[in-house]
């Protein structure tokens, strides 16, 4: 006999997939936050099953001991092996 719970049907509730919700991305603008003191604000261009992301009109945000700098970047590909949090609509860490 199986312990799982059987998933919530019903409600109103409705489930996507990751790669789907990105889709759903393409052209709006994201905040993508690394592994690394990094982050991007841009717009997505588009991805692959990898999630290596271009973007377009990026602001990077590095954190270093001397404080946050921001650089302006035109076209960028960031590697997905890279990348730990999505936030889309983000307008970045000032906001």
């Amino acid at each position: 006999m199986s312990s799982a719970a059987a998933p919530p049907t019903g409600g109103g509730v409705s489930s996507i997939l990751p790669l789907e919700l990105i889709d759903r991305c393409i052209g709006s603008s994201i905040w993508v936050v690394m592994k690394t003191n990094r982050e991007f604000v841009g717009t997505l261009l588009g991805f692959d099953d990898y999630v290596n992301m271009v973007l377009d009109d990026v602001t990077e945000f590095e954190t270093t001991p001397e404080g946050r700098k921001k650089t302006k970047l035109g076209q960028t590909l960031l590697n997905g092996n890279n990348i730990c949090i999505l936030i889309p609509g983000g307008e970045g860490p000032e906001a």
